[in-house]
């Protein structure tokens, strides 16, 4: 999963690049931002993300849709999965990254159909018509269903797997405080983004219970975790609450 951001985050970096050293437009705000934005809020809309589905695979594949879109008219960079031929480096970059996040996104949150179609219609208003814009939509609209042809069979569809916990040391258990059961079960079986199989990195295992090492992971654990620490630092605060998801922007 971790993976799985570093692949975006980079694509995001690289794309950004790319979109900016682009022909100018009147947009003030980046495309990829914009739309990493958008699916910000779709994520956060109660109801809209599957529960066995992680989030992280909707980030994905929209920026690996944004990146091959434009990489594909710059030219600067290996492609993620999708090489298209003869495509004019005249292509607006702005128009191909746009359409290809409307339609990667419409793809997975169709129930936002309304929303995105008009966000779409008012990034590309702002692009001159001619043949670099129809040019970097078609290129858009090609990259995303390629991408998402690519994606549509990858297991994260597949029903969780029950998970019966055993209540004795060193088998999860469900936290506190409302003890939800353990979800995405299924996500180690779901087709990488960025490597051939997950099994190719396993962690080394734990340290036994009665290790000195887990004892001072379990007690620093605890001295950073709990609610009122005094020994957790304030960067340490807001990487917590980032992972937690208590981050809004």
């Amino acid at each position: 999963m971790r993976k799985m951001l570093v692949v975006a985050a980079f694509m995001c970096a690289s794309l950004q690049a790319q979109v900016t050293s682009g022909s100018a437009t009147n947009q003030s705000v980046n495309p990829v931002i914009e739309w990493n934005r958008t699916l910000l809020v779709i994520v956060r809309t109660p109801g809209a993300q599957p529960s066995t589905v992680h989030s992280t695979r909707s980030f994905a594949i929209l920026h690996a849709a944004m990146y091959d879109a434009v990489n594909n008219i710059a030219g600067e960079f290996t492609p993620y999965l999708v090489r298209l031929a003869d495509v004019s480096p005249q292509t607006s970059r702005v128009a191909a990254a746009d359409q290809a996040a409307h339609d990667a996104l419409l793809s997975v949150y169709p129930a936002f159909q309304a929303t995105l179609g008009a966000e779409l219609q008012q990034d590309l208003a702002q692009i001159p018509d001619g043949k670099a814009k129809n040019d970097g939509i078609m290129v858009g609209q090609t990259v995303a269903a390629q991408i998402l042809a690519f994606r549509a069979n990858d297991g994260s569809g597949a029903p969780q797997p029950g998970f019966t916990s055993k209540n004795i040391p060193g088998f999860y258990r469900s936290t506190p405080p409302d003890f939800t059961p353990a979800d995405f079960t299924q996500w180690g079986d779901v087709t990488p983004f960025a490597i051939i199989n997950s099994r190719e990195f396993p962690p080394d295992p734990p340290p036994a219970l009665t290790d000195k090492e887990y004892i001072q992971d379990l007690a620093e654990v605890q001295s950073i975790g709990e609610i009122e620490s005094t020994t957790r630092t304030p960067e340490q605060t807001v990487i917590g609450k980032f992972w937690g998801g208590k981050i809004q922007n």
